[in-house]
């Protein structure tokens, strides 16, 4: 099976949880995706903490599950364990780079799913499946016991079939999690270029069914935003990975090790512009939150693309939410045809709980 790399017996009554195969679970090695990684890897000693906490409310882990090598691609195919399917359409991408927890929630072999997002790989996938996914808050879910692609990007965040699993994800990371009251002021994020109409205007036939006050919201910095977060990518992910690289070039993916010698490239200068581009971006929204409560726009620029397509374009509406550090929900909402259009809420720093209070709102609204 190509959803899962290690598969795990369990038994109880606690909500199934698959595992990213970049986040360690005790007596299981970590392969992160990668035939060279996987080569070397020894079974962990013991859980990352954000395994542990949900291991200790009760959560039973099914498995380790696939996901674009490394987590440095959106199309969630991998050359070493297969591709998951997309339960959609087979013929699309499952999107990356956590293709496997995905496919996992959508085909209901987990009740929830751990991802990474460094650049939206919860969001991509979430949106290629038709599934929920959550990108939290930069920093508020531990990255001990994770494989590092980008530190000042990366995140864990839970992934479901709907805004309820997400936020029973939430509980297992932070047992305490309840979810906040209901956005009311929502802005409407406009002028991106790039953007399919139809998905635009499913966008907009969501938040109208949801009955939020919408106001039009346009963030200039948008586009240096997403370069900035690239460049910081490309960079920190060749500092993470160089050893790997230099230990077993062949057992790299081609598009993967292509990634990694363009962070090679990148010197301290470059990375010093990009923060300094990042500081400017995180004052930028930080500024929007003062004036509405959560921002929308789709997760996606374009419905997914074929299996063997590239697909960087889609991370064109993620990234630069990285690079703040803001949390992100994704969630399907109707668009005319059988595979779903993805809303996207960005909330201010540590709103997960608003967030999935809005998401929830949504949801109900599209599926009544």
């Amino acid at each position: 099976m190509s959803t899962f790399i290690t598969r795990i017996e369990s038994s109880g009554a606690g909500p199934r949880l698959a595992v990213k195969d970049l986040i360690d679970v005790a007596g299981v090695p970590t392969t992160a995706g990668c035939r060279a990684v996987a080569l070397a890897a020894t079974p962990a000693a013991a859980d990352a903490p954000c395994v542990a906490t949900a291991r200790a409310a009760g959560a039973r882990i099914v498995g380790k599950v696939n996901l674009h090598e490394l987590a440095f691609g959106a199309t969630g195919e991998n050359p070493w364990y297969g591709t998951p399917v997309n339960p959609l359409d087979p013929s699309l991408i499952p999107g990356g780079s956590s293709s496997g927890s995905a496919v996992a929630v959508a085909t209901g072999e987990a009740d929830v799913a751990y991802g990474s997002d460094t650049g939206g790989s919860v969001r991509i996938p979430s949106a290629c499946c038709g599934t929920v996914g959550l990108k939290t808050t930069w920093g508020r879910i531990p990255l001990q016991g994770v494989w590092l692609l980008s530190e000042s990007l990366d995140t864990v965040g839970p992934m479901a079939a709907d805004v309820g699993g997400v936020v029973l994800g939430m509980r297992l990371l932070e047992p305490s999690f309840v979810p906040g009251s209901p956005a009311s002021t929502v802005g409407r994020v406009r002028g991106m270029a790039g953007i399919d109409p139809a998905i635009d205007d499913a966008v907009d036939a969501a938040l109208a069914a949801s009955e939020f006050e919408v106001v039009d919201v346009r963030l200039e910095g948008w586009g240096d935003a997403t370069r900035a977060a690239m460049l910081i990518l490309l960079a920190e992910a060749w500092k993470n990975d160089r050893s790997v690289f230099e230990r077993d070039a062949d057992g790299i993916g081609g598009d993967v090790r292509e990634r990694l010698e363009l962070g090679r490239s990148i010197d301290a200068e470059r990375v010093a512009g990009a923060r300094a581009t990042a500081d400017a971006w995180r004052r930028q929204l930080a500024e929007v939150f003062t004036r509405v409560e959560v921002l929308a726009l789709p997760t996606l620029p374009a419905p997914p693309v074929p299996v063997g397509t590239d697909a960087l374009h889609l991370t064109s509406l993620t990234m630069p939410v990285n690079l703040g550090g803001n949390p992100a929900l994704a969630l399907p909402i109707p668009a005319g045809g059988p595979i779903p259009a993805s809303l996207q809420l960005i909330g201010p720093l540590q709103g997960e709980e608003l967030l999935v209070a809005a998401g929830a709102v949504v949801e109900g609204a599209v599926r009544g």
